[in-house]
């Protein structure tokens, strides 16, 4: 195989994207090939032109090439290109397919048996509480939860996968050392540590918003099907689920309120034929024929023993339902002060016991 060099070289190249580098890969064998071969030779291929042909003759960032090397070993990120065995082979399947992948973490052969759960950034309190129950069950019957590590429904997906103690991949639409959004840094390291976190960009790439569109292929690919929890019409999910259809995927849809906006998405999507889901046993079942000796058919779906409360902590548990409550109706019904109920809610939290949304709603996940 041709020197890592060259490879990042054809990656970083601004005008030849991941379908011309594949062409040329094709006719020329290796990167290396291609970086030494005359303007002329180059302009054979389909689409190369004058301007690309020169570009790739004229390549002289081998400075820059070395510190993205550098970069990453320093950094505990593997490069894995296109021809290496732990490439995953649905992404080598695409005709846009990365030639480089960064990863931090491990994809491991058993990856190819996940689910993607995609939805709304701005989501409302029922798709995270949704996205992550789905997400926790997906994950207990031994799947591979796939997202984009996005604020709203995909951390919460990636954050169920991980309560099960199951596998999960976050696709990035920035370079792997710019975690985005940057308060899901500690999300980020989570995932390394029981899946892995990848990208198709060089270090330091911003998340530009052209890239998220373009890693979402990538989510499909490495999927057996998509799951959108909540998405409004103009959701980039949905451009997810249009390379889902494009590859074959299965797509599923949970249902929500008519009058949401972040439901209008999710409905149409039933209306045109997206598997309605109100469980993880429906996902499952769909997807049975191609997972079938892999899932773990012991009483899958039994939670974790429920970890031991104090006196006080019963007595908040007790209360809470899995429709979330605002503490003001919690000290209310407890009789139990503001400051001191928040304080036994926060150890609730910390137990995994129960969750908290925006704006101090409280609910449980047992």
């Amino acid at each position: 195989m041709s020197d890592l060099k060259y490879w990042l070289a054809l990656n970083s190249l601004p005008d030849v994207g991941p379908v011309l580098a594949r062409k040329l890969l094709t006719v020329f064998g290796n990167p290396e090939n291609i970086f030494k071969l005359s303007v002329d030779e180059l302009k054979r291929v389909e689409n190369i032109g004058e301007n690309r042909a020169r570009s790739i003759v004229g390549f002289k960032q081998w400075d820059m090439i070395q510190r993205e090397i550098d970069g990453a070993m320093s950094s505990n990120t593997k490069l894995i290109t296109i021809k290496d065995k732990a490439y995953p082979q649905a992404l080598r399947n695409l005709h846009d397919a990365p030639p480089v992948l960064y990863v931090k973490g491990e994809i491991k052969d058993c990856d190819r048996y996940a689910v993607a759960i995609v939805g709304s950034r701005a989501s409302t309190s029922y798709g995270l509480r949704i996205a992550e129950k789905l997400s926790y069950e997906i994950a207990a019957y031994g799947l591979t939860i796939i997202s984009g590590m996005a604020r709203g429904i995909d951390a919460a997906s990636h954050k169920g996968a991980l309560r099960a103690g199951g596998r999960t991949v976050a696709v990035l639409g920035s370079g792997i050392d710019v975690p985005y959004p940057p308060e899901n840094r500690g999300l980020m390291d989570a995932i390394t540590s029981s899946g892995a976190v990848i990208s198709e960009f060089p270090l330091g790439t911003k998340p530009f918003k052209e890239n998220f569109p373009r890693r979402n292929r990538i989510i499909s690919s490495l999927s057996l099907g998509i799951l959108v929890v909540e998405a409004a019409v103009d959701s980039g999910s949905l451009i997810t689920v249009g390379y889902a259809l494009e590859q074959g995927k299965e797509i599923f849809a949970v249902p929500g309120n008519i009058i949401s906006k972040n439901s209008k998405g999710t409905n149409d999507l039933i209306k045109k034929g997206a598997k309605l889901v109100e469980s993880a046993e429906e996902v499952i079942d769909e997807l049975r024929p191609q997972i079938k000796g892999i899932l773990r058919e012991e009483k899958i779906m039994s939670e974790k023993p429920r970890p031991e409360m104090s006196g006080e902590e019963a007595v908040l548990y007790k209360y809470l339902s899995h429709d979330p409550v605002h503490i003001d109706e919690i000290v209310r019904g407890t009789k139990i002060p503001s400051g001191k109920a928040l304080s036994i809610l926060l150890n609730l939290e910390l137990k995994g016991i129960i969750s908290q949304t925006e704006g101090k709603l409280f609910y449980v996940n047992y």
